[in-house]
Order: C-alpha cells, then sequence, then structure tokens
C-alpha cells in the first residue's frame, strides 16, 4: 500500500501537536479538527488544514463519528490517528473508517472489542497462558456480585468492564460498603462508557503497575520495547511514570516481555499497544489490561529507546515492517515522566479551570514537554484536565529524579491552579527516591496535600510589590516612594488576603526601593532592584539579606506570585470592610466547577445530615459528589439532573436545623 497522503488527527491538545510534529517530518499533509472553545487552540493552528466540528462538550465534537468522518471527506483524508482517549478504542470509529476507505492508526476493530472489555480480554489471555487477577467476570445482578465477592475475599476491586483511565474503579474494604461501592462504579461506568457491566478481583496490596509497550506488524512480527512503571496513581489514574522500573531486573523483564508479546500474538494484535501487569512484592505478576492505543506515558519509552513510536505506527500503517527484532531492542538511561494538570491536590484534586496567564517552559537539555499550552489559552471544564506532560531523561534514575525536579522549579505557569507544587514535593518524598512507591504510595502519603503555611515573608514581599502598582512609572524609575530623607518617613497599611486569610501589614519606606515590612509582629527587609517595574517580572530583590528571584504578576489589586512551583493569589483589600470568616456550615452547597449535574439525590424539604450526598456532577471527565454541611432541611434546589452548571451556581440551599435543648432530669425548662 502506498503511504497515505492526507492525515486527520481526531484529537485535540498537546497530543494531536505530538502526532502533527511526527506526520510532517514523515511527509505527511495534516488535518486539524477542533470544537468551539478550539477554535484558536494550537492544534487547530499547527496543522495544514483544520475543519471546525462545532459543539463544545466532547460528545458534541471530538466524539462525534460523523463530523470525523465528514471532516476526513472534505479534506480528501486518506489514513486517520485517533491518538489517545476520546474515539482511540471505539470499535465502531475503526470499523468505520474502514468502511469509509480511510486507514485507522491503530489495530482492527476486532482487537479493539476483544481487548477493551476487561471481562472478556482476561478469558481470552487466561486461555493463552497469561496469569491473571484473582476474581469474577460472570453474571451482573448484586446478588451474584455479593456472593462472589464474599468468595474472592477483602479488599476487593471493582472495575467498570469497558473502563479505562480510573473511571468506573472502587476499592471496597468490606462487604458492609460493597453495595453503595458496587451502585457508585455502576454509575460512572454508564456515563463514561455507556456500559454498566462490572467485573470483581483480588485486591493486590503493596503491588506496582507495570506495563509494557509492544508492537507488532502484518508480516508476523511482534516485539516488546520494555517496561514502564507506572505505580504512583491516585483515583487510579497515573501521575508519574518511568522507564526502566526499579522494580524489575533483567530476567523479570524477560518474562513480563514474553507474557506480553503472547498476549498481543494472541488477539492478532498491529500496531502499538500497552500490555499492563500488576507485580507483586514476591515477584508474581497478573494481567491487568491492554490498551489498544498509544498511551499517555510513550515519551519515556522514546527517551530510553530512541525510537519514535508515531512514525513506527504510521510505518505499520503503510503495511511495512517493524524497523528493528526483540534482540535490537536496549534501554539507555532512565527516563521520569510526570503529568501536569489543572487541578486542586489541596481540594481532592478537584478540576480547575480559567485562562493562562503566563507561561514559560524549563531549560530543554534532557528534558522534554509535551504541551499545548501558551499566555491567553483558556482551560476549559469540557475536558480531561491534563495539561500536558514533563519529562526528564538521565543516566541513572537519580539524575533524570533531580533533572525532572529542577524542571518543574523552572516551570512557570500562572493561572489555574494546578499541582505543579505537589509534583515538585512529590520527587522528594524518602519512598519516591528510593524506588519503592507502589501503588498505594499517594494513600498513604498524605503531607502532600496539606496545605503549606504562608510564610510571613513571602506576605511582606506581596505588600512591597502591591504598593509598587500605585507609583507612577517615573517615581518608580527615579525611587520616589512614600520615603523622604531623615525620619519623616510615614508607615502604610495594607490588608492583603490569600488562601481565606487576611494579613494586616506595616510598610515602612527606609530609602529609594528599600523597605521594612511587618507582618503578623514579624519585620522583614526588602530591597527591590530598580528592573522590577512591569506587571509581570521576575523580580531581583533581597529578602532579610537573601537574594531572591520570584516571579511576580500584577493584575489590578491581583498579585500573583511564583515561586518553585507553588502559586499563590493576593488580594488587595485595605479599602474592603474586614472579611467575616464564614462558619461552617452555611447550608448553601454550590458547584465548584462548570459541568454536568448527573443526580439530584433530594427534593425539597428533604431532611439531610451533615456530610450526605446530594447530588452528584461530572466535570473534566471526573465525578463529583457534592455533600450537605449542616444538618437540615432542604429549602431551595437550583438545577435538576441533567442540566449543565455554571461553577459557583447554587445547587441545593439547606436552612439549618433548629438548636434543641435537651433537659436534664428533674430540671425546670422556665
Amino acid at each position: 500500500m502506498s503511504a497515505p497522503a492526507t492525515l486527520l488527527i481526531a484529537n485535540r491538545g498537546e497530543i494531536a501537536l505530538r502526532i502533527l510534529r511526527t506526520a510532517r517530518a514523515e511527509g505527511y499533509r495534516t488535518v486539524a479538527v477542533f470544537s468551539d472553545p478550539d477554535r484558536h487552540a494550537p492544534h487547530a493552528n499547527s496543522a495544514d488544514l483544520a475543519v471546525a466540528l462545532g459543539g463544545q462538550t466532547s460528545a458534541e465534537s471530538y466524539l462525534d463519528i460523523d463530523k470525523i468522518l465528514s471532516a476526513a471527506r472534505k479534506t480528501g483524508t486518506t489514513a486517520i490517528h485517533p491518538g489517545y482517549g476520546f474515539l482511540a478504542e471505539n470499535a465502531d470509529f475503526a470499523r468505520a473508517c474502514t468502511e469509509n476507505g480511510l486507514r485507522f492508526i491503530g489495530p482492527p476493530a476486532e482487537v479493539i472489542e476483544l481487548m477493551g472489555n476487561k471481562r472478556r480480554a482476561k478469558a481470552f489471555v487466561s486461555a493463552a497462558g497469561v496469569p491473571c487477577i484473582p476474581g469474577f467476570q460472570g453474571a451482573q445482578d448484586d446478588r451474584t456480585l455479593m456472593a462472589e465477592a464474599d468468595r474472592i475475599g477483602f479488599p476487593l476491586m471493582i472495575k467498570a468492564a469497558a473502563g479505562g483511565g480510573g473511571r468506573g474503579m472502587r476499592l471496597a474494604h468490606s462487604s458492609a460498603e460493597l453495595a453503595a461501592q458496587l451502585r457508585a462504579a455502576r454509575s460512572e461506568s454508564k456515563n463514561a462508557f455507556g456500559n454498566d457491566e462490572l467485573i470483581l478481583e483480588q485486591a493486590l496490596i503493596g503491588a506496582r503497575h507495570i506495563e509494557f509497550q509492544v508492537f507488532a506488524d502484518r508480516h508476523g512480527n511482534c516485539i516488546h520495547l520494555g517496561e514502564r512503571d507506572c505505580s504512583v496513581q491516585r483515583r487510579h489514574q497515573k501521575v508519574v511514570e518511568e522507564s526502566p522500573s526499579p522494580a524489575v531486573d533483567a530476567d523479570l523483564r524477560t518474562t513480563m516481555g514474553e507474557a506480553a508479546v503472547t498476549a498481543a500474538r494472541a488477539c492478532g494484535y498491529e500496531g502499538a499497544g500497552t500490555v499492563e501487569f500488576l507485580l507483586c512484592p514476591g515477584g508474581e505478576f497478573y494481567f491487568l489490561e491492554m490498551n489498544t492505543r498509544l498511551q499517555v506515558e510513550h515519551p519515556v519509552t522514546e527517551m530510553v529507546t530512541g525510537f519514535d513510536l508515531v512514525a513506527w505506527q504510521l510505518a505499520v500503517a503503510r503495511g511495512e515492517a517493524l524497523p528493528v527484532t526483540q534482540q535490537q531492542v536496549s534501554q539507555c538511561g532512565h527516563a521520569i515522566e510526570v503529568r501536569l494538570y489543572a487541578e486542586d491536590p489541596q481540594q481532592q484534586f478537584l478540576p480547575q479551570a480559567g485562562p493562562v496567564l503566563y507561561w514559560r517552559e524549563p531549560d530543554r537539555d534532557g528534558v522534554r514537554i509535551d504541551h499545548a499550552l501558551g499566555e491567553g489559552a483558556e482551560i476549559t471544564p469540557f475536558y480531561d484536565p491534563m495539561l500536558g506532560k514533563l519529562i526528564a531523561w538521565g543516566q541513572g534514575r537519580e539524575a533524570a529524579r533531580r533533572k525532572l525536579r529542577q524542571a518543574l522549579a523552572q516551570l512557570q505557569l500562572i493561572g489555574p491552579k494546578n499541582n505543579i507544587r505537589f509534583l515538585y514535593q512529590l520527587l522528594i518524598q524518602p519512598e519516591f527516591i528510593s524506588g519503592d512507591a507502589d501503588t498505594g504510595f499517594l494513600d498513604t502519603t498524605a503531607n502532600l496535600t496539606v496545605p503549606e503555611a504562608i510564610s510571613s515573608d513571602w506576605v511582606a514581599l506581596a505588600a512591597v510589590l502591591n504598593h509598587q502598582r500605585f507609583l507612577k512609572p517615573q517615581d518608580r524609575r527615579g525611587g520616589r516612594t512614600n520615603w523622604r530623607s531623615g525620619d519623616s518617613s510615614v508607615p502604610l497599611h495594607y490588608r492583603l488576603s490569600t488562601e481565606g486569610r487576611d494579613f494586616e501589614c506595616e510598610l515602612l519606606a527606609l530609602g529609594p526601593h528599600h523597605y521594612r515590612v511587618s507582618v503578623a509582629e514579624q519585620a522583614h527587609q526588602i530591597e527591590m532592584q530598580p528592573q522590577t517595574l512591569d506587571n509581570t517580572a521576575t523580580a531581583a530583590l533581597t529578602i532579610d539579606g537573601v537574594a531572591q528571584k520570584p516571579l511576580f504578576l500584577q493584575q489590578g489589586n491581583r498579585l500573583y506570585l511564583l515561586q518553585e512551583g507553588r502559586q499563590l493569589q493576593f488580594e488587595d483589600r485595605s479599602q474592603a470592610p474586614l472579611q467575616a470568616n464564614l462558619a461552617q456550615g452555611s447550608g448553601h452547597v454550590s458547584a465548584p466547577m462548570d459541568g454536568a449535574l448527573l443526580e439530584m439525590r433530594v427534593e425539597l424539604n428533604q431532611t439531610v445530615r451533615c456530610g450526605d450526598t446530594l447530588a452528584v456532577m461530572e466535570a473534566m471527565k471526573m465525578e463529583h459528589p457534592l455533600r450537605a454541611d449542616r444538618d437540615g432541611t432542604v429549602i431551595k434546589l437550583g438545577a435538576c439532573a441533567g442540566d449543565q452548571v455554571r461553577g459557583g451556581q447554587l445547587l441545593v440551599q439547606i436552612e439549618a436545623a433548629p438548636n434543641r435543648t435537651t433537659l436534664l432530669p428533674g430540671s425546670d425548662s422556665s
């Protein structure tokens, strides 16, 4: 088959850009598709041709097969690359591409269908001799599932048979919580995949998540490119990936790699795929699932092997043989990848949305960053909150870890809350440094999500930078502030608010660009360099004699400070009334961000208790239960199930339960 002239990438964001780079290098004409929110996105502007799909949500755009095929017809497309996510593992889409004379860059539809269902995939690979986790993949009635759960034993994993990406997965620790977990897993699976079929598996405590990159062509060649360790996860979604794994030696690599190739050969695989295993502390390993697409974490394999996996995908789709044999595959050095997310780690990783106000990449020496970000880009609530991936390579694991941490420190992102500081702190945890982190690592490392203290020197710095905005440009350049010669300086008072707290600051100018700032009985000396003049700059300054270069961004009465991945937003409230601390239990339950209201579980006049689940929202591909913050009665409902809601919109209002006085025996109520 001759090489297809035109390649359409049926995806968005950083993966669309990554595929575009290789496709262009391989001589393809490229086509991008985009939704309404992505009209000005980098991937839409980078391709040779671009087609508007319309719509805002995934269902209205990137998941609409008819719209994708129509875009292909308009542009003379001959091949479609699905990227990952969206339609990448949709057998109907792969089949529709073939039926319309388009080359689907991936395995045949029948293979996607087989391996995309966890129940069928386990039975299939088990028959091929690949070890599988003990569990149950049968009847779906709750009575049978609960009986089988008791037989398997607890703790127990509940999984969506058609699922992936951690959705539709729940861990049940006992039979007492099983019914609720089954109900939650079914609901999330139905909403995410249109299928509520579940399987049960024994929970393997202390296991590592190890996956093997496999590749197969139409000539009978099938190889693996080594393993990736994806054990650092939250909510069963990968956060850190690395290759090679600290837990896999040469002999185990050979054994597990052969099992991965066996699974791929058995199903007649073609192209790039990933066979995932759980590795127990004793060395036993079990098949977990097979992903029939390119993985988010494929860059770590590329960095240690030197191969371009997208170029291989395109070559296999053209009918070419794999360029190397198993004996020619080797790993050089070590690579570690972290996933960058728009989320708030201190609020249970709640997805975030909003504009990117400032963006600078780290040094590229041994570092790769895949992203689709830029100043002015809008992080919307309609898609996955992943912003991109940061990958570092080193001769050894420790060298790669140090380089990655330095890259996170250099990465400058001001905008929606994100996990950069969380990742920065994660990389210095002793368990991660030693290479001993398993799939339970983040569940037992609670200090990573505890709010960090706000140091008084940062507040003092914010006061000085905030003060600068009141000076005229000529005064900044000439050093004129409230300073006067002699002892006639007049202290200024500012009240700055950040992360729900107000800080009173007394600022005294001691000379041009030289200040003493008192915050909560702590006094700090700050000297600014004259070049710190603009609204956005790296501030060259000394704080108490220590030279520093934090990044700041001033927007009106809001000031953003960024250092080593930590972003603080200060608001000048000097002229505002004192902010009263909101008491716990306001009774106003609002949408934390834009999204869809999946369930409204309460009615008007219903009595609720603090902690009860009132509603369930879906935003950025995750379900978020909204809970009552007080005992009381529901007096207002602001939306119905199925509604699209905006961040901050009132959903449920609860009137507090009346206080009741308990009379002791013999007491008088008068």
